[in-house]
């Protein structure tokens, strides 16, 4: 038996709901407001007895433009949409936008519904159908039959139902329930006597009652009490099927829609996509690099930024590849499909397919990371094992491929085996012996010279050989297995202490980071430190240097961070509160105009914007502090004022003179450091790959000469007077008399 999903689409006012209670007497508008004011606000539910005995679930969507979002959430899952028209109005834009979003979203099955045909006369009727054919080339309604219908008067109600018959019979492919099953959510309530209820269209798998499934992205488990489907109790539910679901464990408030309900440690959570992006021919916008947009995805809306990787823009019916860095976390698999809304005003410009739904952070116009995403996009489960296997660090668990894949173990070991037939004939064109070796095990494999493999297997331990962590050649300060809260938070490790795959990167930066500190404080013995943290943001590296200090270094430390965003110094107080740590607070301050009056022993500024950075370096040389370290961001100073008589050459191109004038910010600022008495360093922070702002300033108070200061002067001096520029941090050192 098929498991059928029906929904609707159309216009508001154009009929949808009042055609579904024609076929099925049921009424899916459930809020007081919808039946008020006679329109759909919210999705609806019920579901539809077919001549054959079996049941479709059938789900109304709203047709205002206001209520787009919620349209979007219940598309999920549909095998067959009926676009419905009204005789008297024809095409209309929600027609046309439902139309767009249907055929991005890849529904294959469809039927055009000419409803209210009893208002129109028929050569009204024939007009209005020619306009709709005329509107839906090109679209996944082109080759839908048009069945015209009253849904007031039940003409035409018998002729519809043999259309679905047909499409539900013959057209419809049944969904796969062999693999991971996944529930995102639509709805959440709770009954009493009963507890929290969920309910959603079960895209794939099966579940069961008495099975402990887990909540995507909050990773809490939850234990099935009882199911019913098409409001009638059963033991399983299976893909296809509307479903709601009696869960123990998870109270109301932790559940929203978005939420997607699947198998233990099935999906990873991520904030980042690879995607195929198209957009619409209807579509007014031209896409720029990084602009902000809303994606749909199953039943999640979330806010992203589009990271453009093959071209620097895309209009009107073209494509791209694109990264899609998100605001929130999300679980999602390769293939789900999505739509995007411009950011404001809202309005649907295009939609596409996921590719890799656990990535690495991409930098546009890479060759290699192209070349990887289009063998995504087209190779098979098979193809895409090989690629995570080839790029992931050490070795890696079938478990963990598939996890990171969403594809059930069943999958991954089908994909394994095909590998290792690629392997044997690999072997046989160029060698005649294999030998592998795991933590546990030593592997051989041999090729006669008549061609027989000989598998061979003996136990042995390899853990010197085979390191399974990432950490195999860099012996990290923040290691694996540490349960630091700040980075199961920040979704850099998972609540075991491990890496997230798609995180790696994000984990050597932070290392990186607590590296360059700690160089700096073994030189002494340190007891105790005040650290002022300037411009400390979301302030998650705030939380895990605290950690670093108290937790392994054993430094009795008081840090204040400092932020121009009430909101943020309010939620960060907060964490700091949770975690209990206790000498860690957060202040709503400026850096220019921020007074501390007792000793502050190291000063932290990251990705302080333009002068920020050179205030936040004036008040610490001011403050006598030990240590200094700044990451500075957007040097915007120089590169207005720079000219040149001799080396105009340098000035001579926009983007030469951007970069030099950045490069020249921070020698200028070093050479200032060390005028102050610090001996300075300028360091590669992050592989320039990863971010332009690479670079780090690490300044430590220090016996300088008085030649060496007054030689670094004179190079700045002599830099001002060739490029006629007027540096804030020269000036506010000089009125002060610190230089």
């Amino acid at each position: 038996m098929k498991n059928i999903i029906i929904g609707t689409a159309g216009h508001i006012d154009h009929g949808k709901t009042a055609l579904i209670k024609a076929l099925t007497g049921k009424e899916t508008d459930r809020w007081e407001e919808e039946k008020r004011r006679g329109i759909t606000i919210d999705l609806g539910f019920t579901y539809f007895d077919l001549p054959s005995g079996d049941r479709a679930g059938i789900i109304d969507v709203p047709g205002h433009e206001k209520f787009i979002n919620n349209m979007l959430a219940g598309v999920i899952g549909m095998d067959l949409v009926m676009l419905v028209v009204a005789a008297d109005e024809g095409v209309m834009p929600q027609t046309r936008e439902h139309v767009d979003i249907m055929t991005q979203l890849g529904i294959e099955k469809t039927i055009v519904v000419l409803n209210k045909c009893d208002l129109v006369d028929d050569e009204w009727k024939d007009l209005v159908k020619e306009e709709i054919k005329e509107e839906l080339k090109g679209s996944a309604f082109e080759n839908a039959n048009i069945v015209e219908v009253s849904a007031i008067t039940g003409e035409g109600i018998d002729d519809l139902i043999k259309e679905i018959v047909h499409m539900t019979k013959d057209e419809v492919v049944t969904k796969d329930i062999n693999t991971i099953s996944r529930l995102p959510i639509d709805r959440c309530f709770s009954i009493s006597g009963f507890g929290t209820i969920i309910t959603g269209t079960l895209i794939s798998g099966s579940i069961k009652k008495d099975d402990e499934l887990e909540l995507y992205p909050t990773n809490k488990r939850a234990k099935i009490r009882s199911i019913q489907v098409h409001g009638k109790d059963v033991k399983e539910c299976f893909a296809g099927q509307r479903s709601a679901i009696n869960i123990s464990n998870l109270r109301k408030d932790e559940i929203k829609r978005g939420y997607v309900l699947a198998p233990p440690n099935s999906l990873e959570n991520t904030m980042m996509l690879d995607v195929k992006l198209n957009i619409l021919e209807s579509s007014n916008r031209i896409l720029q690099n990084r602009c902000r947009l809303h994606l749909f995805s199953g039943t999640s809306e979330v806010l992203c930024r589009a990271v453009l990787l093959d071209v620097k823009e895309v209009g009107p019916g073209e494509s791209c590849y694109v990264q899609l860095r998100l605001e929130e976390k999300v679980a999602f698999k390769r293939g789900d499909k999505f739509i995007v809304r411009f950011y404001s005003p809202l309005e649907t410009i295009g939609g596409g397919v996921i590719l890799d739904a656990n990535p690495t952070k991409k930098t546009p116009f890479n060759e290699e990371q192209l070349e990887e995403i289009k063998r995504k996009e087209e190779g098979s489960h098979t193809d895409i094992i090989e690629l995570l296997i080839k790029k992931h660090p050490e070795m890696i668990t079938i478990k963990e491929i598939s996890k990171l894949t969403g594809l059930s173990l069943e999958e991954v070991n089908e994909s394994i085996d095909e590998l290792k037939d690629k392997i044997l004939e690999f072997m046989k064109e160029e060698f005649k012996q294999l030998d592998a070796w795991s933590t546990d095990a030593t592997y051989n494999v041999k090729i006669s010279k008549k061609g027989k493999v000989f598998l061979g297997k003996k136990k042995s331990n390899n853990q010197k050989v085979v390191n399974k962590g990432h950490n195999k050649e860099k012996n990290y300060i923040l290691k694996e297995g540490m349960l630091i809260q700040p980075l199961i938070d920040l979704g850099v490790f998972t609540k075991e202490g491990k890496v997230v795959n798609s995180k790696y990167d994000k984990y050597k930066q932070i290392n990186r980071f607590i590296e360059i500190i700690d160089d700096e404080i073994k030189k002494n013995n340190y007891e105790e430190l005040t650290i002022l943290d300037f411009g400390c943001g979301k302030s998650y590296l705030t939380f895990v240097l605290y950690y670093y200090f108290v937790e392994i270094k054993k430094i009795n430390v008081k840090m204040i961070g400092l932020d121009l965003k009430e909101d943020v110094i309010n939620k960060c107080n907060e964490i700091a509160k949770k975690y209990k740590f206790d000498n860690l607070h957060f202040e709503l301050g400026d850096i220019n105009g921020f007074k501390y009056n007792n000793k502050v022993d190291m000063v932290i500024t990251l990705h302080a914007c333009d002068t920020a950075t050179d205030y936040a370096l004036y008040n610490a040389i001011k403050w006598n502090a030990k240590m200094i370290f700044s990451v500075p961001c957007c040097q915007h100073e120089f590169n207005h004022q720079m000219k040149a008589e001799n080396l105009d050459i340098l000035t001579k191109y926009g983007i030469i003179q951007e970069r030099v004038a950045a490069l020249m910010t921070d020698s200028v600022r070093g050479n200032l450091l060390e005028c102050a008495g610090y001996k300075t360093q300028l360091l590669e922070f992050i592989d320039i790959s990863h971010s332009p702002k690479n670079i780090l300033i690490r300044a430590s108070k220090s016996n300088l000469s008085k030649d060496k200061k007054e030689k670094s002067l004179k190079q700045v001096e002599d830099l001002k007077k060739e490029f006629n520029f007027n540096p804030t941090l020269y000036n506010l050192l000089k009125d002060d008399n610190l230089i």
